[in-house]
């Protein structure tokens, strides 16, 4: 399977990406440490249910940064520079 930068059939080009992935990169990680920190408060107050569920939101974006981080890889492998967290 090929990874490109952007999904396939999306309006963005190289210039002007589909998805702002930094700051994508950026809102995942602190969802999964908030999320993390409640399912930990959570637990410890004894509320089980709502701790799952916070724990599953902390997993949906530790999955969501790790498909950030490929097209990131792709898009430095299509353009071969750098990126800095503000572009």
């Amino acid at each position: 399977m090929s990874v490109h930068p952007q999904p396939p059939g999306r309006r963005g080009t190289v210039d002007r990406p589909y998805s702002a992935l930094n700051l994508r990169l950026a809102l995942a990680i602190f969802g999964l440490v908030t999320s993390t920190v409640l399912a930990v408060l959570a637990f410890r107050a004894g509320r089980t249910p709502v701790g799952w569920i916070v724990a599953a939101l902390a997993l949906l974006a530790a999955i969501d940064i790790v498909v950030i981080q490929v097209r990131r890889r792709a898009r430095k492998r299509v353009q071969g520079t750098g990126f800095s967290m503000f572009e």
